[in-house]
């Protein structure tokens, strides 16, 4: 009976990139935009491929709706754009309006992991082994945007994930724009860099990012240009070029390759669970550090990313022995 029915998703697996999306007959979207079909080499799940680029059940720029279609709406080099994906019969319908719509059909296939060699991988460890055959679908997306996941994941640093959720979407639909085409309601493009630069700091405030994040993140869009630059560099350069700029060190980097590079080797270091969850998993300790958790993927080098994901998507995490961290607002001081 192994993997025949879906397993239930839990905070952990979620965290991995699982995101449901619905099955059933992909309804035509009103007023069609620019089309391109596309049929992947292997099996692919929407859900698993695209869930790490979602920032919370509210994330502005991305929905999963109910005829199982994934919606995405990005800043490209060409301009604001939306996406809208959906899988039937093995074979993948992209949909795109706005003037980076153009820009997203192309870069389609490598979002959903054309890229990416899952073959590449072989599984070490029971635990992974199974959670591979129980997500055959499982591939790394790379989306070639550093921005889009840059800013979201400084967001995220040293706060619980809701803090970081919030403050995204109340940002992205304060100082975004809508996204074009018909798209689902209250979705939005993320700001441009200038207008990341023009958020006064009382509204970071009041989306609760204290000075440093906020610092950091405007910082990286005054050198965006450079920094979308490191999308034609390899993965360990371009977490080099991001680290540059202060504020954003290893854990931020590795966050954002993964996104923008489909980085299958880029381990996240410096995270407060994930070195416990990857020692529990392989060898029952608990207490890992980065230390510990490089030297259990060190048989996946080349492809230590991979193995995380599929070690959180096992969901197989260590008992909780303490409250979880108590979540702030520094918006109401």
């Amino acid at each position: 009976m192994a993997g025949r029915f879906a397993p239930r998703p839990t905070r952990t697996t979620v965290r991995g990139g699982d995101v449901g999306v619905p099955g059933g007959v992909p309804r035509q979207a009103a007023g069609v935009g620019l089309t391109r079909t596309w049929t992947p080499s292997g099996p692919l799940d929407l859900g698993l491929v695209l869930g790490p680029l979602r920032r919370g059940p509210a994330d502005p720029t991305f929905r999963a709706t109910p005829d199982g279609s994934v919606w995405r709406a990005s800043l490209t080099p060409a301009g604001a754009g939306t996406l809208r994906v959906s899988l039937r019969g093995g074979v993948v319908r992209g949909e795109a309006w706005g003037p980076g719509g153009e820009w997203l059909l192309e870069q389609m296939p490598e979002m959903l992991g054309a890229a990416d060699d899952p073959g590449a991988f072989e599984p070490r460890h029971r635990v992974v082994a199974h959670a591979r055959h129980r997500r055959p679908g499982l591939r790394l997306t790379r989306t070639g945007l550093v921005l889009e996941s840059l800013i979201p994941s400084v967001l995220e640093q040293k706060v619980t994930t809701d803090e970081a959720y919030r403050a995204w979407r109340l940002l992205v639909r304060k100082y975004g724009e809508p996204a074009p085409g018909p798209a689902p309601e209250r979705m939005y493009v993320m700001p441009a860099p200038r207008t990341w630069a023009l958020v006064p700091s009382w509204e970071w405030h009041r989306a609760g990012v204290d000075n440093k994040r906020a610092s950091t993140i405007l910082r990286a869009v005054r050198v965006a240009g450079r920094l979308e630059e490191a999308v034609g560099m390899e993965p360990g350069a371009a977490q080099a070029r991001l680290e540059l700029v202060s504020g954003i060190g290893p854990w931020t980097s590795a966050e954002t390759v993964q996104r923008s590079h489909g980085a299958a080797d880029s381990v996240t270091v410096g995270d407060l669970h994930l070195p416990g969850i990857v020692g529990y998993a392989l060898a029952g300790d608990r207490e890992a550090d980065d230390s510990v958790m490089l030297s259990l993927l060190e048989p996946y080098a080349g492809q230590r990313h991979r193995a995380a994901r599929l070690i959180l998507l096992s969901g197989r995490t260590p008992p909780r022995r303490a409250p979880r961290m108590r979540r702030g607002d520094i918006g109401r001081l």
